[in-house]
């Protein structure tokens, strides 16, 4: 199905293209609520991995059959599997709860209209039960802008746009 849409992009002109995988879903709010141990659900975060191998694998085989075309493929995975180990070093000290949710970590429901967020978003990973805050997605944004090959493949952003 992807593959389709993007031949479709590809038919009407495109040839510059970013692609994000998926990152650690066993990881947020709404799926820590549901921990009796309170870490990341592995088994989660296993299912993301076919759907990321095959997107590379995607990118690649319409990199050979489509003239002209590029691609960035974005490994959101790696990038939040490093800031979670991490999230002290990129200034986040509160990596397993929303800002703004309610229930256990803040992830059983997701912020409602009204609702009074945390004071100090900078510090928090999570948003809501799902998302990242706009701390998170500044910092992924730059990775993903000026990466290396390992967070962003074949090139990154800065790379392609200059193509």
């Amino acid at each position: 199905m992807m593959t389709s849409g993007l031949q479709r992009l590809y038919n009407l002109g495109a040839r510059k293209l970013v692609i994000a995988g998926l990152g650690q879903m066993g990881c947020i709010p709404s799926i820590l609520a549901q921990s009796r141990t309170g870490l990341c659900n592995e088994e989660v975060n296993k299912l993301v991995a076919p759907f990321n191998l095959n997107t590379k694998v995607m990118i690649n085989n319409l990199i050979r059959n489509l003239p002209g075309i590029r691609f960035s493929y974005i490994d959101i995975n790696k990038m939040f599997s490093d800031l979670l180990a991490n999230a002290r070093s990129y200034g986040f000290s509160v990596v397993n709860r929303g800002c703004c949710g309610i229930g256990r970590n803040r992830g059983q429901i997701t912020c409602l209209p009204f609702q009074r967020p945390c004071l100090d978003r900078n510090r928090f990973i999570f948003w809501d039960a799902f998302h990242p805050t706009e701390a998170v997605n500044v910092l992924l944004g730059r990775k993903a802008f000026n990466g290396s090959s390992d967070v962003v493949y074949p090139v990154n952003i800065a790379q392609l746009a200059s193509l």
